[in-house]
Parts: C-alpha cells; structure tokens; sequence
C-alpha cells in the first residue's frame, strides 16, 4: 500500500511547511473577516467578536483532537488535508451571499426578540455558520504532522511558520477590505485558500512512495493536556485584555487592533521555531516565570506607552503603526515567545502528543475567551483579566518544573501584581490633556470602559474607551450638546417622538427637555454610559433622564427589531475611525432610520468636522443623500448635521409650525435664547449630489481612510471649511430653498450672512489671520447679535484683550462688564469679574458667584468659595 513517508529527511519539507504557513494565513484572515461579518450581523458588540473567536477557537481545538484520535488509520494524510482546505475555501466563497440572502431574516428576527435573547441568537449563529469550517481547520494540525513524523524539530517548525502565516492573516484584511470590500476580501482568501489546497492535492499524489505506517504520539497524560489547556485558556484572556487595554490608548481603529493580533501571533510563532530542541529542566522554571512576569511587567509599561504615544507626533500611519507596533512587540514578545515555545518543549518532553496538546490549548482559549469576556473583565477589569492570566501562566507551567523552589516566584508575582491589577487613572495614562484630574467613576464591561473624569477646574468628561474628544460638562459643551436635540425638533414641525441613538452624558436629552408633551427614548449600549447619566451627569442634564425611556441596545439591532415609528431621530456624535463604529455611518444603517421614520420624521445625523477629511465627509454625504434624496445640511459650531426628512423638507415652515405650539418662555429656552431665524440662518443647502465611494457595510471606507488622513495631517478643519463654504448657496437660493416668506427675507438674510462671517473668521484664525478673524467676526455680531457662536467667539477674543486694555488705562471692571453684556454667559469673565470683587471687597461679589454657579454648577471654585474667601 502507498502512503506518504513521515520521513523528517524529506526533501519536499519546506514545501509542505511553506503551504501550512499559507493555509495560517487563510485561516485568520478567515476569522478576522468572520468577525466583522457576524458585527455586521449581529451588531458592533464585543460579544460577537468573544463568541467569534471562541467558536474559531473550540473548533481548532476539537477538530484538532477527534483527527489526533484517528491518525492511525489516516493512509493519505496530504491528501485529506488538501480536500479540507478546498472546502473550507469552497465554503468561505459562498458565504458572503448566503449572509446578504439572510440579513432580512436576521433583521426580521431582531424584532421579536430581547436584548438576552439576541445574544443568543449571535452564540447560535456563530456555531452554525462557523464551528464546521472552524473543525476542518483544526483536523489540519494533526494531519500535516502525521505526513511529517511528529519529532520535536518538525513540530517546531511547522507550528512556527503556521503561526507567523496567521500573523499575516490578521494583517491582510487591512488592504483587502477598503479596496474590495467585505465580500471581495473573503473570496480573495478563499482564492488563496484553493490555491494551496491544490499544492497540497498535487503533493499528495506526486511524491509517494511505499513505507510502513507511523503510529501518531501517544495521548498525553489527563493532566498534562488540562494543564495546557489551562495555559492556552491564559493565552487568550492575555489577547483578549491587551487587545482592550492596548487598543484603547493607540486608539483603536481598524489598523490598531490587526497589529495588535498580529504582534501577539508573530511572537508566538517566532518562540516555536526558537524553540531549545531538548527538553531541560530549566526551560520549564524559566518560561513560567518569564511568561507571568512580563504579563504583569506589560502593566507597569502601560501608562508610560500612553503618555510616550500622547506626546509623540507621527508623520503618517505607516510610521505610527510601525513605531508603535514595535514598542508594543518589545513589550509582550518575552511572554508570546515563552507562549511559542511551550508546546515544542512538551512534546520533546512528552515523547510526542504534540497534536493532542494543540488540540487541548485550542479548546482551553475558547472557554478562555468565553470567560475572559462575559466574567472576567466585567469582575476584575482588563488590568485584572491581565494579573488573572499571568498568573495562571506561572502556576500552570511551574507544574512542570519539579523545582520546589520555583514556586517562590508565585508570591512574589503576586506582590508586584497587586498595585497594577486595577486600571490607573486617567491622568496617569494621559498626562498631558488630562493634567490634574481626578476618576469619580470607572465602569468596565465587555463593551467598554466608562470613566467619569473630574478636571481642574470641576468640570466633568465622559470617556468611552479613553477616547480624548467624549462630551464635558464645560459650557460651550453643554450648549453643542443640547443643540443636538434642539435643532431636529425645531425643525421637524410637530414632535410628538423622539429616538436618541446614543445617551453620552445625558445633556443631548437635557435639549428636549422645553419641547412639551414629548416622548422621549434613548438607546445606549455602555451600561457605564447610562449610569453615569443618570448620576454624575445630573447636574448638567437637569435629571433628564428621569424624563426619558433608556434602554440598554445596540442602536443597529434596535433600529432593526423595534416596530416603532418616530417624529425625530437623533444620531449622537461618535468617533468614526474606531473599529466598528463606522458601521453607524452605513447607508444600511442610514435606510433602518429612515424606515423607523413617521411619515413627516425627520432623521439627524452629527458629525464634527474635526474628524474629518474633505474627502471622507464627501463621503459620508453622499451615503447619507443616496437614503434621503431631500437631505439638507445644517451647520451649528464645528458639528455637521445632516438632516434627512422621510418625506419633503418643510424648511421654514416647519420651524414655524414648531414655535406655534410652543408658549414664549418655552420657545425662548427651546431656540437657547437665540431666536428662530438664527437657527434657519445655520442652513448650509441641500446635500449636493457627487460621484464616489459610499459607506456600505458590505463595502467599508471610512475607518480605513480616516487614520491614513488622520496621521498624513489631512484632517484638516479650515480645508474643510472651505469645501463647505464653497458650496453654500447664496441668500436668495437659501430663501427660496427654506420656504422663507418674502416679508421676513430680511430677517433671514443677516441671520444667514452672520453664521457665514462666523465661518470665514474661525477659517482666517486656523489660517493665522488674527486681525481678518476679528473683522469678520465683529461684522457677523452686527448682523446676528443673538447667535452665540458669534457672541462667545467675540467675548473670547476681548477676554484675550484683557491684559491690552489694563495697559491702556481701561477699568478692569467696566471691560469684563462690557464683555458680559456681549455675552451674559462667558464663564471667564465671570470668574474673574468675581475675583476682582472680592479683592476690592465689593457687595456683589457673592451675586456674581452665584451667576456663576447657575451657569456653570459644577465649577470647582465657585462651589468651593474662591480662594480669597466669600464676603
């Protein structure tokens, strides 16, 4: 009988380890790919992605072990090997259809189902579509070995090169997928895939010749495979909790997250073909403790990795990546290569198994991440999950090391573990822009990291995931952030039903709040989110969420389950560029909206212009237009809002019809005091249409494109401008545009014209023409003194006068007076017209700080009496 020869001197062995390498690449590529695919499916959740890799991961393991059962009666090895990779491609080329074919009945399923349920739905998901792929790619391992003899030297380096293959893998997906889409990525891994399950199929029946059969490795001890297991368990609660923790201070974006894995599997697939080819003793008292010292080490290095990529500048996305990748690489390769090297030092030690203990680790990282996921990181936090698996790195492989004196290293780790198994706070991790604050609250689930951060000067920030740009409680903040909800229900004419589609702190709701007879719903994912609302936000969202419906959902599966029709639908701001999130900005997601729309509803997207290139916001305009033919801009500060009207924009009309049912104190604290013409006086015309990439799901854009503009210094706010401006229409077409009744044309006009002198002067200020900006911005408040854009941009620049003034011989007094008849709302001014009253003694020192604590009630000085003491 022919079979292959398990012959460690053949000469076609770097042939078959350079296609199991190939075979690493398609494998994660897969599985990265598969991931996205079920975030699309089942929402951006971090569940989707735990039970991905689990499933991934549970099938390696098993497929891995029913094969290593079997290998006895395996004749052609090569040849089953090549028939599964062929089918796995064959699978992964249909996939991408069968899941757009099953996207309705997904979203059908949505609406009958809870949030617990839903999840449900993703883990059955995931086992259905993935686990039968994922099986055949474990039955790999143990095939490939039996065709190659399972010596220590050949295990080495067929799982080394694997394992740097699928370092590969992760990183492959991040050229495909921006130029051929979800669909194209999949079948260009899957043609790969064929390719190398053809080299295998020609392998197997070209170069046979007759020998006896091999009996596989033995089955190692019970004990041994649990305790791999255990190790393997470790590893990816360690993957899981650097990727979070480590993912969230590079940011994490699409990029940051595959360099992540992929430092992670390089490492481990650089500690196998490093591997010492004997087994000594000292090997297994060293890897333990290198491997648990170096995870807890990755703790002490984290706030100084902040801090140093903080104040670094990078010139482009290459050299942040790369330089950030190799910092992070020198930091967890000591650990991913002692995670390398175990299973070729077991098996040497073993006398074989070695496709057993792989089958083990396999099945220990998918109840690893299990875990890690939904009670480790919820429990403990990331920093703990951290502690937790070095750890448990230490414990497990000294039970190999037959040194009692090793076990000394336990208490000690423990020891240098303690002060680092809890998150540092947010000053330490980023020193510059959060100098001198202090945590009030950290909330940690498998969706994210909330932190409420006390500044300086008392004002709050709400962080998701340390991102720097989440919303505060400073005034100006306040004000952008009640506008989000001002502006659509303005707008809208009759608003009996409002949808918010993120809560933040609360104070976008806290804008509704003068809108009668309203109900209100907000979605929210972050549980540390929606507690912080309704707490350490109170104060700035006057309780608003006592007036509202929360409810704990992903807004995508929300939008997809509820039968509920709305009024308006607000769209909250977020980052675009992290991974996932982009999915919000999808024309998939833009039609849900529009589809949950009464017929007179009215759909608000934010964006803020810093975050985006001219050419990414095209973008975005174009998806948004492609799902609301009559869609308009409006523009309020640096935020965009892209308003889709189900129907017909009402324009003027509209707001009219809003202000009528509103009584004057409602109508004042509903327009902010600002009128209504100075809000139609922010249109910015209809959304023109262009050619272009849109955002689809299927088809992704923005999150790859927006980090290359980010570091290539494109995301520029002045070019942007200009783009804007140029394609504002003059008064005339606004007029006519909006419905504006001819008598009122006045009116409109200088409100129009004051928000576009406001807009040239923030672009001559980018651009360093002071004086230019300081013109225009004195000519936009003489044609729109009510609009507050205008008026805190001015009183700015005459609090930046102030020093100017006292040189001139001007009251100190008179000029801050002066300032605050411009702007009864600048807090500076305030502050330190407060501060000159109390050091002249002055009875109205005690009147000003309480204007001041009514404005701004968080402010730490005020609430504390000033340090020169209250009269």
């Amino acid at each position: 009988m022919a079979v292959e020869i398990p012959n460690g001197t053949s000469r076609h062995f770097p042939l078959l380890a350079a296609l199991y390498a190939v075979t690493g690449l398609t494998s994660v590529g897969y599985e990265v790919l598969w991931a996205r695919m079920m975030s699309l499916q089942f929402g951006v959740s971090v569940f989707a992605v735990v039970l991905t890799v689990a499933v991934f991961m549970i099938g390696l393991g098993a497929g891995s072990l029913w094969t290593a059962s079997r290998t006895v009666r395996i004749k052609r090895p090569l040849l089953w090997l090549g028939v599964l990779e062929g089918a796995i491609a064959c699978y992964a080329l249909l996939l991408p259809t069968l899941l757009q074919l099953s996207s309705g009945q997904i979203e059908h399923a949505a609406a009958r189902l809870s949030l617990d349920e839903w999840y449900g739905l993703t883990a059955a998901g995931s086992g259905l579509l993935l686990l039968l792929p994922a099986l055949a790619m474990g039955a790999g391992f143990p095939l490939v070995l039996s065709a190659t003899g399972e010596s220590t030297r050949r295990l080495a380096r067929i799982y080394g090169l694997n394992t740097l293959g699928a370092a590969c893998g992760a990183l492959l997906p991040l050229w495909l997928l921006p130029v051929l889409g979800w669909s194209g990525a999949v079948r260009t891994v899957a043609t790969v895939g064929l390719a190398a399950a053809a080299a295998l199929l020609w392998l197997s029946f070209r170069h046979l010749r007759a020998a006896p059969e091999t009996s596989p490795g033995v089955r190692p001890p019970w004990r041994a495979l649990l305790a791999y297991g255990g190790i393997g368990a470790a590893s990816l609660a360690l993957e899981i909790a650097w990727t979070r923790l480590y993912g969230m201070i590079m940011l994490r974006t699409e990029y940051v997250l595959a360099l992540i894995l992929a430092a992670f599997l390089a490492g481990i697939g650089i500690g196998s073909l490093l591997a010492p080819r004997e087994h000594k003793k000292g090997w297994f008292i060293a890897l333990p403790i290198a491997a648990g010292a170096f995870t807890v080490l990755s703790l002490w290095l984290l706030p100084p990795f902040s801090a140093w990529i903080e104040r670094t500048s990078f010139h482009s996305l290459f050299s942040a990546m790369a330089l950030q990748g190799a910092l992070l690489m020198l930091m967890t390769l000591p650990v991913t290569l002692a995670l390398g090297a175990w299973l070729p030092l077991l098996n040497a030690r073993l006398n074989g198994g070695g496709m057993w203990l792989y089958g083990a680790n396999s099945v220990g990282a998918a109840l690893g991440a299990v875990f890690t996921g939904l009670v480790l990181i919820p429990c403990i936090g990331s920093a703990g999950a951290i502690v937790a698996a070095g750890m448990a790195l230490l414990v497990l492989g000294l039970l190999w090391s037959r040194a009692p004196a090793a076990w000394l290293a336990v208490p000690v780790l423990a020891a240098a573990a303690w002060p680092v198994a809890t998150l540092p706070p947010v000053s330490a991790l980023l020193p510059q822009i959060q100098a001198g604050s202090r945590n009030l609250y950290v909330y940690e689930d498998a969706i994210s990291i909330t932190h409420v951060v006390e500044q300086a000067d008392g004002q709050r920030l709400l962080l998701t995931d340390l991102q720097k740009m989440d919303a505060s409680t400073e005034l100006t903040a306040v004000f952008v952030q009640a506008n989000q909800a001002r502006l659509p229900l303005l707008l809208q004419g009759a608003p009996h039903k409002v949808l918010f589609l993120g809560l933040g702190t609360g104070i976008s709701l806290a804008g509704s709040l003068p809108f009668p007879d309203l109900n209100r719903t907000a979605v929210e994912l972050s549980q540390g989110a929606i507690n912080a609302a309704g707490t350490w936000f109170a104060p700035a969202n006057h309780d608003a969420t006592r007036h509202a419906r929360v409810i704990r959902d992903d807004a995508r599966r929300f939008l997809a389950a509820t039968n509920e029709k709305y009024d308006v639908i607000v769209g909250d701001l977020f980052h675009p560029d992290l991974a996932g999130v982009s999915a919000l900005l999808s024309l998939q997601e833009f039609q849900r909206a529009r589809a949950r729309l009464t017929d007179n509803g009215l759909f608000v997207q934010w964006l803020a212009i810093n975050q985006f290139d001219p050419g990414s916001l095209g973008v975005i305009l174009r998806t948004f237009r492609r799902a609301f033919p009559d869609a308009q801009i409006f523009l309020d500060g640096m935020h965009l809002a892209l308003v889709g009207p189900r129907g017909k924009f009402a324009g003027a009309a509209g707001l009219a019809a809003t202000l009528q049912r509103l009584s004057p104190a409602q109508r004042d604290a509903a327009t902010a005091g600002e009128g209504d013409w100075t809000w139609l006086g922010r249109y910015w015309g209809p959304i023109p249409d262009s050619a272009g990439p849109v955002q689809d799901e299927w088809r992704p854009v923005i999150e790859f494109r927006l980090p290359r503009a980010r570091y290539a210094g494109a995301v520029d706010v002045a070019s942007t401008l200009r783009v804007l401006l140029r394609v504002r229409p003059d008064i005339e077409t606004a007029a006519t545009l909006l419905g504006v009744p001819p008598a009122d044309g006045e009116s409109f006009g200088r409100a129009y014209g004051a928000t576009e002198l406001m807009v040239r002067s923030w672009v001559a200020d980018l651009e360093g023409s002071s004086m230019d900006a300081d013109r225009l911005l004195r000519l936009a408040y003489q044609g729109n003194p009510q609009d507050r854009w205008v008026s805190y941009a001015l009183a700015d620049s005459m609090m930046g006068a102030l020093a100017f003034a006292r040189q001139q011989g001007v009251s100190e007094q008179e000029f801050l007076q002066r300032i605050l008849r411009l702007n009864p709302r600048h807090v500076g001014a305030l502050r330190a017209l407060w501060h000159l009253q109390l050091e002249r003694h002055d009875a109205g020192a005690a009147a000003t700080r309480a204007r001041l604590l009514a404005i701004s009630p968080l402010d730490r000085e005020a609430r504390q009496g000033g340090e020169i003491g209250v009269p």
